[in-house]
């Protein structure tokens, strides 16, 4: 079914929607976690869905991560579509094992005979004095495992159409919000999502299709989640300067879409890979390997940059927090001494 019309809604919206269109176009789909079900998840992420479907289909768990996990892993096993949810992404050290040698690696351990069409969703980011235990993103574990596919939305539109990409398909699925950009009214105090118009109707983000969110010809920033908003406010002030920022958000990281990446470095021959995970062996590194690998095809005008997380726990303080996380004047300031050196 093509959507027919479209209308502002906050991500939490748009991402419970998708879950629902789905959950009525097929009853394998379930969903199951913490407080997921008349409480619709502590970040409203299921709100509504247990009133609608039940507790046969939304359920209620335990606090315990790694049952949470082994359940969906056999529900989908036995031919269920589950979504099994984790308050915070941080909470998955307690369940790692079942991710990394169990949902990533049972399809191609089985010859392909055991397919797992699992989501696995958790709030993600700093930004809310939430402490070191609760603010990181961890979004680079999950790229780094063979088995997972990896989706992180910037927005309420691909929220909807990246959640049920994420649902139709057969293999484990990591789909991570990040709190900041959910638009929740009781946490109002949050930088929320800039608002996008959401189809009403059923539609599909293709995974590993890049979004070019800001057109630009003097630097190329690729951003995920909430920096592809620090991006964009960072672009205003510097095209005050006359520097004309290209934003591309990659919206999945797994699979990731390096040609869109490569076609504006090619075009701005400048590269800021901005990132709300860790530094050191990370994202950014990453992305700026596989633009330096290709330089056989494209003019690099200065080395490439990077802004992440420094090598430390986040820190709770609500003046110290900022510091350890990008923020819109440090973009400003990495994309000005891109502009001023040269290879």
């Amino acid at each position: 079914m093509q959507a027919i019309e479209s209308r502002q809604l906050p991500f939490y919206k748009a991402m419970v929607e998708a879950i629902q269109g789905e959950m009525v176009r097929d009853s394998s789909v379930v969903c199951l976690g913490e407080d997921v079900g008349a409480m619709g998840g502590v970040f409203q992420s299921t709100v509504g869905l247990h009133k609608e479907f039940g507790s046969t289909r939304v359920r209620d768990t335990p606090i315990s991560e790694t049952a949470i996990m082994g359940t969906a892993l056999g529900a989908a096993a036995e031919g269920l579509r589950p979504i099994a949810e984790l308050m915070f992404v941080d909470f998955m050290g307690v369940c790692f094992d079942q991710i990394l040698n169990n949902i990533s690696k049972t399809h191609y351990m089985s010859g392909g005979a055991v397919k797992l069409p699992i989501v696995i969703t958790a709030s993600t980011g700093g930004g809310i004095c939430d402490a070191a235990q609760h603010a990181q993103t961890l979004h680079g574990f999950f790229a780094h495992m063979p088995g997972l596919k990896v989706v992180i939305p910037s927005n309420p539109y691909d929220a909807k159409g990246l959640m049920i990409s994420a649902i139709r398909d057969d293999n484990p699925v990591v789909y991570l919000f990040h709190r900041g950009l959910l638009g929740l009214p009781v946490m109002s105090y949050v930088e929320t999502s800039i608002g996008t118009d959401v189809p009403e109707g059923d539609y599909t983000i293709p995974f590993g299709q890049a979004c070019v969110v800001r057109k630009g010809s003097s630097v190329t920033i690729v951003a995920l989640a909430q920096m592809v908003h620090k991006a964009l406010l960072a672009a205003q002030q510097l095209s005050e300067q006359g520097i004309d920022v290209e934003i591309i958000d990659p919206r999945t990281l797994v699979p990731f879409d390096t040609d869109s990446v490569l076609e504006s470095v090619s075009k701005t021959g400048r590269l800021l890979v901005l990132d709300e995970d860790y530094l050191s062996f990370g994202v950014t590194g990453e992305i700026i390997t596989r633009v330096v690998e290709q330089m056989h095809r494209i003019h690099l005008k200065a080395p490439p940059r990077r802004l992440a997380i420094a090598d430390m726990p986040i820190p709770f303080s609500k003046t110290l927090e900022p510091v350890a996380i990008p923020q819109v004047k440090a973009i400003v300031e990495a994309v000005t001494s891109l502009m001023n050196i040269s290879l």
